[in-house]
């Protein structure tokens, strides 16, 4: 085996955002991009000889190249043990499982829910050894080396197959490719009551679910059809394409509009679900009937004894800031602590691993617990799969009835994305300049009672995320947050959460656009976000 030491500059824009560093594809087929991070990574990683590192991502264009390099950088760094999935391909919540297996970390590839193929988006990021992606004290670190990296170190090595499982030396480094799917699909039978889902579907319970050629496509034809036994084609756009066939992997009413026109239309079935690009998001459908993200945190959170895998009940739960506080009023009814965190799976983490937490959730179709470190999108379709089997009844009847015993929570989010930066960045500047006059005018017919800039000190390590978003709180309970979110490859994307709380019983069957009308026109007025943006209307209205 040679190493190569390669002479290299370093790249001005190489600091992780929410969830790694995440570009258009062109930018990481850029000469020594791709290397330059990965080096960062490995360095400030400092894995030891003997430990394991996991390697594997979702299948998006770029993916088995970028795992090519990375298994040669690995050896040229002197890992001594790479595991990668079949083909390259672990969706996000298995490489979570695969780490947790006793490796010392992961670099998982994948740009999430957004678009791939050659000029689409790409993305990179390290799990720690607890699963869960690495904290702003590592990313940092790993921006800081970037931004000062001379060389790198690639190694020439034997050829070697991602496609075959099994075993291959590749001089000092051993490398096991590894079935992706059946070591989180064994999990998952731990966790659910696989014979009360299975009865569920035997008894003619229909069912579909879209993994818009995304990565868990294979996983959920292995539990949904082959372990549960659903029909053949329950799971559609199953097999995992480089460009996602063509679609935006992103499971919300808006891209996942095949399941969307199947669960609203004349023939509409009992349930359905979707999963984006990595398989770490979720959307949940009942028949004719959406479940927001935050109602189903909420549902779950209630219900959770009536999973085997959760019957001793929960030790808290946690939800991103912006989430709706629906969870907040099961976890006041049921005496657990409810943490309220910026928005990102690794501020989760320490309040896992902690054990302080049980369930958790972002109002992003984001759900999960303490399994993984990750968010996990079948996950939460097998969990709303085995409360409809326990209960008996249908998804709607179930949201219904969880609106009449808590409360309703009427939530709605407004995307603007690719705006320009400067003009995202005026909207927060003009939004901040107010914090301090808002408390006590009135908007949309309410008083507001409080705003500020959301800041967390993580109740474990005492850390302090500052800036995570402006939020306007009404004496009723009401809320309007703005953040600019970091998940995009192009420009900004700004949004607008606006939500209100019902427990009426005649307020609680309205329409979203109805209940939140004067609101959301408030959220607009107050932030100018038309005039300084020039956008007339959001891009995705969830």
């Amino acid at each position: 085996m040679v190493v190569n030491v390669v002479t290299t500059s370093p790249f001005a824009d190489q600091r992780p955002g929410t969830s790694g560093l995440r570009k258009r594809t062109p930018v990481f087929q850029q000469p020594h991009y791709l290397e330059n991070f990965v080096q960062a990574l490995l360095d400030e990683a400092a894995i030891p000889t003997g430990a394991s590192l996991v390697v594997g991502g979702d299948g998006r264009f770029l993916n088995r190249d970028a795992i090519g390099t990375i298994v040669r950088m690995a050896a040229a760094n002197g890992i001594t043990h790479v595991i990668v999935g079949r083909g390259g391909l672990l969706s996000t919540p298995a490489a979570s499982h695969l780490i947790r297996q006793g490796a010392a970390g992961g670099i998982i590839l994948s740009a999430s829910h957004n678009p791939g193929g050659p000029d689409g988006d790409f993305g990179i990021k390290y799990n720690a050894g607890n699963g869960g992606p690495a904290p702003e004290s590592f990313t940092n670190a790993v921006a800081a080396r970037a931004a000062a990296l001379q060389t790198y170190r690639i190694a020439d090595v034997p050829a070697f197959d991602l496609d075959v499982v099994g075993r291959q030396q590749l001089g000092a480094l051993t490398l096991d490719v590894v079935d992706p799917v059946s070591a989180y699909a064994d999990l998952m039978e731990t966790l659910f009551d696989f014979g009360a889902i299975r009865a569920l579907l035997a008894g003619g319970f229909r069912l579909r679910m879209d993994s818009m050629h995304a990565i868990t496509g294979p996983y959920a034809v292995e539990i949904l059809e082959r372990r549960l036994g659903a029909p053949s084609g329950t799971v559609i756009n199953a097999v995992p394409l480089p460009d996602f066939g063509g679609g935006h992997p992103d499971p919300n009413l808006t891209y996942a509009h095949e399941l969307v026109e199947e669960m609203f239309g004349a023939h509409a079935l009992d349930f359905g679900a979707a999963s984006d690009g990595d398989g770490d998001r979720n959307m949940i459908l009942g028949q004719r009937f959406f479940v927001t993200p935050s109602d189903s945190l909420a549902v779950l959170a209630a219900n959770a004894t009536l999973v085997p895998g959760y019957r001793a009940g929960l030790a808290g739960v946690a939800r991103s800031m912006p989430t709706s506080a629906a969870v907040d009023v099961v976890a006041e009814k049921l005496g657990i602590p409810c943490f309220e965190t910026p928005t990102g799976w690794k501020f989760f983490g320490n309040l896992l691993d902690a054990g302080r937490i049980t369930l958790c959730g972002e109002e992003s179709f984001g759900t999960g617990s303490n399994h993984v470190r990750e968010k996990d999108g079948l996950w939460a379709v097998l969990f709303w799969l085995n409360i409809v089997a326990v209960r008996g009844q249908s998804v709607e009847q179930i949201v219904r009835e969880h609106w009449a015993t808590y409360g309703r929570n009427y939530y709605t989010r407004y995307d603007y994305e690719a705006v320009p930066t400067d003009s995202a960045n005026g909207v927060m500047a003009h939004l901040r300049a107010q914090v301090a006059t808002l408390p006590g005018q009135q908007l949309g017919g309410r008083t507001v009672r409080t705003a500020d800039d959301f800041a967390y000190t993580d109740p474990i390590d005492g850390s302090v995320s500052a800036k995570q978003g402006i939020r306007v709180l009404f004496t009723d309970g009401a809320r309007m947050v703005y953040r600019l979110s970091g998940t995009g490859t192009e420009g900004a994307t700004i949004r607008v959460y606006i939500e209100s709380r019902e427990t009426a019983s005649s307020r609680l069957g309205m329409e979203t656009a109805e209940a939140l009308h004067d609101l959301v026109q408030a959220a607009l007025s107050v932030s100018r976000l038309v005039e300084l943006t020039g956008r007339s209307t959001p891009t995705v209205i969830t």
